[in-house]
């Protein structure tokens, strides 16, 4: 099997029909999520290529009917039902040292007892301060507390307000146990592999080790599942690399249509950037967090899909309710495809309605 396969394999399994949010999300298992909005969230710019009629915010909107959870998988982001189920309960995260577990005791109750709150409203309650953060920053106590129980278990999503997180308690999970944590890990290890394929054996390992954040009461089961999962997935070497993906599925199958996506930073096929090297021969970076006079690409490029190749970036902003949207290319220069301009045009259109612009 030649890479050419596995690229359009890539594309065509990920980019399925659209369908409706909910089944999107269920068919994914997992979006990752990400806050900054450049023109929208990466949740939503990953969502508007499967969903019919998507717009800007739906997920927001419609997330407390969906029956998906804000959660952490082997990133933060939105996990079905199911997904959030196999992780859960958490019954072993790190250990809250006896101060913070004595506040955490107060949140829960006071929380239990309005309901449904905003974290603004639990600082002003308890008022806990500052803390250092996981990126080293200061952030506040209370947010931070929020967070860990939420981690935990403890504290579910309710909904967003203008973005923040609002929180209830949840109701304790039922346990299916008909399944053994053996198998709820070879099950978590299958969202992986189905929502991420075909994965180079480099990745299959990283992205099945992060899932350490996912069940962290099942850690060390995870090299075991992975070693089983290179048995049970089907795979192939291509140019000197292993790659990996569902048994029931045929990469020789596989069809891409001549459309242009502009796709997110963390859209399952851009993910991997290990994979985005080795299919389409250049490195693209995420650079939102670096300094701007070592951007090469932009504050929040989105690479450019044609066809079965990433054939540069776009960089899209808003002003005066209008799109702005600016250009790069791998060769220096447009594809001279006839067809690719009206493309470009039509995901440009796409774009503005989604935006609602």
């Amino acid at each position: 099997m030649i890479l050419d396969q596995l690229r359009s394999f890539a594309i065509s399994r990920s980019l399925f029909p659209s369908t409706t949010l909910k089944r999107a999300i269920e068919r994914f298992g997992f979006v990752q999520a990400d806050p900054i909005r450049a023109p929208a969230r990466a949740q939503d710019l990953t969502l508007r290529h499967r969903v019919r009629d998507y717009r800007a915010g739906d997920l927001e909107r419609r997330y407390a009917a969906l029956g998906v959870e804000e959660d952490v998988f082997i990133n933060y982001g939105f996990v079905s039902r199911a997904v959030h189920s196999l992780m859960h309960p958490r019954e072993k995260p790190p250990v809250i040292p006896a101060v913070a577990r004595r506040r955490a005791h107060q949140v829960l109750a006071f929380v239990r007892e309005r309901g449904e709150v905003h974290p603004r409203e639990v600082d002003a309650y308890f008022a806990h301060g500052t803390v250092v953060n996981y990126w080293g920053g200061s952030s506040n106590a209370t947010t931070h507390l929020l967070d860990n129980l939420h981690y935990r278990g403890w504290l579910r999503v309710t909904r967003r307000d203008r973005g923040i997180r609002v929180y209830a308690v949840r109701e304790p999970v039922v346990v299916d146990r008909a399944l053994t944590p053996r198998e709820r890990v070879d099950a978590l290890v299958d969202v992986v592999v189905d929502l991420y394929a075909p994965l180079p054996a480099v990745t299959l390992s990283y992205a099945v080790n992060r899932l350490r954040y996912a069940v962290p009461q099942w850690r060390g089961l995870i090299k075991a599942a992975l070693a089983r999962a290179r048995t049970r997935l089907a795979h192939t070497r291509a140019e000197g690399v292993d790659w990996y993906w569902p048994a029931a599925e045929d990469p020789s199958q596989a069809t891409v249509e001549p459309v242009v996506r502009l796709l997110a930073p963390f859209d399952p096929i851009v993910w991997d950037r290990r994979r985005f090297e080795r299919f389409w021969g250049w490195a693209y970076r995420f650079e939102a967090y670096t300094p701007v006079a070592k951007r090469k690409f932009g504050y929040y490029a989105l690479p450019m899909l044609w066809c079965d190749r990433i054939a540069g970036w776009a960089n899209l902003s808003v002003s005066g309710g209008e799109l702005q949207p600016t250009f790069g290319y791998v060769a220096g220069a447009p594809p001279r495809d006839r067809a690719f301009a009206r493309e470009l045009d039509a995901e440009v259109a796409r774009v503005r309605r989604f935006l609602a612009i």
